[in-house]
């Protein structure tokens, strides 16, 4: 995945990209918003409204006009835009200075799964013994077809849409479930057992404090 950092702040673009890069993506920075019309094709853009030569509100509708990317927008101040503005600039998600690198990285992971960003939603995804046939939400496990209910299809789906990479629980109850979901978390262990019941107990890592992933290895601890 290759993303696109618009923001002309060294102080915050370098430690970010570094740690983008540490995720595995790979981050183009632009510096002005001329810099990011120019640049060339991305998986996502993370654009900085406070630049110093165009408004950024601007640079997100230029790169809305001819482009289906998606843009999350970053706020020096929660009251700048609302979520109405938002849809107006064609924006996908927004977040708010100072925000937690943790919590950014779970968004951009969240707008590429729900913008299919980076991935054709009709080849099948394969994960070492795992297959998972999205067209017809099957999946396979060592060669055998494993019956899911709907809810734990859509979970593996969620875990296998960056294979590897941790997913936080909020993040996961959110696309499963909903966001505005307020039943009890107990129900994605339940869901997370379950999946390791019916295909390999290593094949979802638990990241303690954070989430889930899935496993580079079922052999792995």
């Amino acid at each position: 995945m290759r993303l696109l950092l618009v923001e002309d702040d060294s102080s915050i673009s370098q430690p970010l990209k570094a740690g983008l890069e540490r995720e595995g993506f790979g981050v183009e920075l632009a510096t002005t918003g001329a810099a990011a019309l120019q640049a060339g094709p991305v998986d996502l853009v993370l654009l900085d409204l406070g630049l110093p030569d165009l408004d950024g509100r601007v640079v997100c509708q230029n790169i809305r006009s001819t482009s289906k990317v998606p843009i999350i927008v970053v706020t020096a101040r929660q009251d700048e835009i609302d979520r109405v503005m938002l849809l107006e600039l064609g924006a996908d998600d927004y977040v708010v200075k100072p925000f937690g690198f943790r919590e950014l990285v779970a968004r951009i992971r969240a707008v590429l799964r729900r913008s299919g960003s980076g991935a054709n939603d009709t080849e099948p995804v394969e994960w070492g013994p795992l297959r998972i046939d999205r067209r017809v939400r099957q999946v396979e496990f060592n060669g055998e077809q494993v019956e899911l209910t709907p809810k734990e299809y859509d979970l593996l789906a969620a875990l296998a849409a960056d294979p590897g990479a941790a997913v936080t629980r909020e993040q996961l109850i959110s696309d499963v479930w909903d966001e505005n979901w307020w039943g009890s978390t107990k129900t994605l262990d339940v869901h997370i057992a379950s999946l390791r019941k019916k295909t390999d107990p290593g094949l979802v890592q638990t990241i303690r404090g954070v989430g889930f992933k899935l496993a580079e290895s079922i052999t792995e601890p």
